[in-house]
């Protein structure tokens, strides 16, 4: 498979798989956010699209297209391919600089890159049918009050995943009683117990449990002992493939 990437300008923004590390993560005490596996595999499932150059975008609170200023910090003749005011109504438009195209019946959602926060101004999502579009979408931000904010060098902008959309409106959601499901029950009354257990230890400062510091089932794709071998098919880290240049 392959997720084809056509420049609309000269000077395209970077690409580069989703990175790992947040600010916000790196100041928990012992990096204690990065034991949450799923803020992890979410930070690093797609691409993100960098911003080329630093810019301070500034919001006065009104509904028209000028009520948004942009300042690079520095001239750049590109800047206006990059960024504008172009929906009014405290909306920032930024352009990712491609054309996407996908495997047919794959889609595009673009989107901020995942748990990466900025305050003041709220990354918008999309879902984009890129297995035929022939012209690229923008990538676009929503300030939440009046004020300014910055967009570093470097920082993304946007973050691209593919997802195949088109079955969703065939899946049913169905609400069942846990006893419904027997094997499901015990697996996570085990869990339940052995998760208490472990917190009451911490909560007495028990010497072994204060070493050990948090259950690792789930980052290393295992059941409580007694319920299940550990699961083979677990992923616990993602690399996804850089760019390369094709034909």
């Amino acid at each position: 498979m392959e997720l084809e990437c056509y420049p609309t300008t000269e000077r395209p923004p970077e690409i580069v798989p989703g990175r790992q590390s947040r600010a916000w993560m790196d100041a928990f005490h012992a990096r204690h956010a990065y034991r949450c596996l799923p803020l992890n595999m979410a930070n690093t499932s797609g691409w993100e699209i960098l911003c080329p150059v630093a810019f301070t975008a500034e919001w006065n609170g009104g509904i028209r297209q000028e009520d948004i200023t942009l300042r690079p910090d520095y001239p750049s003749p590109d800047f206006h391919r990059l960024a504008s005011s172009h929906f009014s109504h405290g909306v920032l438009t930024m352009h990712p600089g491609y054309l996407f195209r996908t495997p047919p019946g794959w889609s595009m959602m673009a989107m901020g890159s995942p748990n990466h926060v900025k305050d003041g101004i709220q990354a918008l999502a999309g879902v984009v049918e890129t297995d035929w579009l022939p012209f690229p979408f923008t990538m676009n931000w929503l300030f939440t009050r009046p004020g300014k904010v910055r967009f570093e060098k470097g920082e993304p902008f946007c973050f691209i995943t593919l997802l195949q959309d088109k079955p969703l409106h065939e899946i049913q959601p169905v609400i069942r009683r846990m006893d419904s499901n027997p094997e499901l029950r015990h697996q996570y009354d085990v869990w339940e117990k052995h998760r208490s257990e472990f917190n009451q230890r911490i909560f007495r400062q028990d010497p072994e449990a204060t070493k050990e510091a948090w259950q690792r089932y789930y980052f290393k794709g295992e059941y409580p002992e007694e319920v299940a071998p550990a699961r083979e098919d677990h992923v616990n880290k993602r690399r996804l493939k850089e760019p390369k240049f094709g034909r």
